[in-house]
């Protein structure tokens, strides 16, 4: 067996379905599906029966312990060379497969992962979500890609790795956020070989609402530093560029209040000395300038956003999703990065007492 497709799930059935569906389109056939169940209140089971006499799988339950927990337990259970692990939210285009058996015979590695991009069938939002991920305006186009990097960190929605590497290093940490970059670390710490695969690239949902997006990326941020505490040469400049972002934003907004104060007390004013008086215009003149003068980065940048999220997909209503859409991501992950270095580097807690609401339910 040469590849075994590991996929933990968590209450999503439906897409479940739509990846073990994909997973039967595969034009490379030699591989194995083991998804596991982390203690779901509402199973798969009868998603993954249905493509028993279509795939080599298995399905294995587990009580919660979070993904990174639910595939170790699956890999307990492979037979393959190379372990695929797949986050359940994903589709894969039929040539996946054969995408990574192409990339291994013309250059072997360790370790690899490719890029995500969004289907054309999914939801608005979930372009949206899809552009503030991966636009060189947000993350700077790192995220998968053709881009040159001296390091690629492969992520667990699209991540393999050979069998004998995974058992040396123990799989994945009890990290219930972060696992896959601490993986990643530790992977290259370890003088193994990892590289992109452009071409094995996967159609990714993410979250459907903003609501969810947002909570997803501010646990990245709060991952961004448990894994400073644990590897402190992992932070990088980019790494604080949402943080600087949301800090931005509150002051650009304060700024705006006491702009908006100026503008209300001054036409305040005029108006209660019957005929308008001079400080009044004054002051609401000053109060304006300063409105404008807060608005207007945030209205370019946002500009930017639309133009040319709106262009790459060819859809105006995309465009405008997805200028709250890098809000959210940005701001989720700055404030996230901004509470847990507050929580660990300045009041010195542990990442299970910090974290315990958003991590350990």
């Amino acid at each position: 067996m040469k590849y075994s497709v590991i996929i933990p799930v968590y209450n999503r059935p439906d897409e479940v379905g739509e990846l073990l569906e994909s997973l039967c389109k595969q034009a490379f056939s030699d591989f194995e599906v083991i998804v596991v169940e982390d203690g779901s209140s509402v199973t798969c089971e009868d998603v993954v029966r249905q493509f028993q006499n279509q795939l080599q799988i298995q399905y294995l339950t587990k009580e919660n312990g979070g993904p990174g927990q639910a595939r170790n337990y699956g890999a307990s259970h492979t037979r393959g060379h190379y372990y695929i692990v797949l986050d359940s939210d994903v589709v894969l285009p039929s040539g996946y497969l054969q995408a990574i058996e192409d990339e291994l015979q013309a250059k072997p590695c360790d370790a690899f992962g490719g890029p995500d991009s969004a289907h054309p069938d999914f939801t608005t939002i979930q372009k949206a979500i899809s552009y503030s991920m991966t636009s060189f305006f947000t993350t700077g186009g790192i995220r998968g890609g053709k881009r040159k990097m001296d390091k690629f960190y492969p992520r667990s929605f699209n991540m393999g790795i050979k069998a004998e590497l995974w058992n040396e290093l123990g799989g994945f940490s009890k990290m219930r956020f972060g696992e896959d970059i601490d993986f990643s670390i530790r992977i290259f710490k370890s003088g193994a070989t990892c590289r992109l695969f452009p071409e094995a690239w996967v159609w990714h949902k993410r979250r459907a609402t903003f609501r969810q997006f947002f909570k997803q990326v501010h646990n990245s941020g709060i991952a961004r530093i448990n894994l400073f505490k644990k590897y402190p040469d992992s932070l990088k400049l980019v790494h604080l560029l949402p943080a600087v972002f949301t800090v931005g934003v509150a002051l650009l907004t304060l700024v705006f209040i006491v702009g908006l104060v100026f503008l209300i007390v001054g036409l305040f004013a005029g108006y209660c000395s019957g005929t308008g008086c001079n400080m009044g215009l004054v002051l609401a003149y000053i109060g304006g300038a300063i409105m404008a003068l807060a608005l207007t980065p945030l209205v370019l940048y946002s500009l930017l956003l639309f133009t040319d999220s709106a262009l790459q997909n060819r859809s105006v209503h995309v465009g405008l999703l997805s200028i709250p859409a890098a809000f959210c991501q940005l701001i989720g992950y700055g404030s996230g990065f901004i509470r847990a270095w507050w929580q660990r580097c300045v009041c010195g807690r542990d990442e299970f007492s910090a974290f315990k609401d958003n991590f350990y339910k």
